[in-house]
C-alpha cells in the first residue's frame, strides 16, 4: 500500500465573497457545497487524541470512515498526515459497529464546505461554527504558490486541525461545551480573530 499523506494548509478568511471570485477567476472549478456532520471517535482508555490518531464517521452527502495519524517528525511549514478512507453505506450501522469494537463517540462538529479545484489542488471554504477558513490540500510547491497568487501571508498559515482550533478557542473563551456545532454557538458572542494570534504558524 502506497504512504496515503495528506498535506494541507489554513488560512483564516474575514469574507467569503471576495475568496471565491478570485478562485474562480484563476480559473478553479467549482464542485459543490455540503454540509458534513462528524463523530469523533475515542478508544476506552482515551489513547487515540493522545497518540496522534483521528478515528471519524463523517456523514455528507455520501458517509466516509476515515483513520488519521500523524506523522512521527512534525512538518513545521505544512500539515502533513496519514490518512485512509472509506465509503460506507449507513452512518448509524457503521456507528454500531463502532460501538461494538469499543470505540465510543467522544465529539461532534459540523460545518459547511465548499470545494473548488485548481489543476490537481484542493481548495476548500470551511463554514466552521466559529469562523471560516480556506483550505489548502496538494502538493507542497503549489500550495505555496497558490497562497501567494491568492495574496495570503504564509507566516499566518494554520497548521491545526477544526479540533485543535477550537481547543484554543474554547479555553480562551471558557465554553462549557465540547461539540461543535451550530447550536451550540448560536448563543456565544465572540469573534475568532481576537484569537488568530495564537492559531499562526508564523
Amino acid at each position: 500500500m502506497h504512504d496515503p499523506l495528506e498535506i494541507e494548509v489554513k488560512f483564516h478568511l474575514p469574507e467569503i465573497e471576495p475568496m471565491r471570485n478570485h478562485l474562480l477567476a484563476m480559473g478553479a472549478t467549482h464542485a459543490g457545497s455540503v454540509f458534513e456532520t462528524n463523530l469523533r471517535f475515542e478508544d476506552a482508555s482515551k489513547t487515540l487524541r493522545q497518540r496522534g490518531i483521528l478515528l471519524r464517521l463523517r456523514k455528507d452527502d455520501r458517509i466516509h470512515l476515515t483513520l488519521k495519524s500523524n506523522l512521527s517528525c512534525p512538518d513545521t511549514q505544512f500539515k502533513v498526515h496519514r490518512e485512509w478512507e472509506i465509503e460506507v453505506g449507513d452512518f448509524d450501522v457503521c456507528q454500531t459497529i463502532l460501538e461494538g469494537l469499543g470505540f465510543h463517540a467522544k465529539q461532534a462538529y459540523e460545518k459547511w464546505r465548499e470545494t473548488f479545484i485548481l489543476d490537481t489542488t484542493k481548495l476548500l471554504i470551511d463554514t466552521m461554527p466559529y469562523g471560516v477558513f480556506l483550505e489548502i490540500e496538494g502538493e507542497k510547491s503549489d500550495i505555496r504558490s497558490i497562497a501567494g497568487q491568492l495574496g495570503l501571508h504564509w507566516e499566518k498559515r494554520i497548521l491545526l486541525n477544526y479540533l485543535e482550533i477550537f481547543e484554543v478557542v474554547q479555553q480562551e473563551e471558557g465554553f462549557s461545551f465540547s461539540d461543535i456545532t451550530f447550536s451550540n454557538f448560536e448563543t456565544t458572542h465572540f469573534d475568532i480573530r481576537r484569537h488568530l494570534s495564537l492559531l499562526y504558524a508564523g
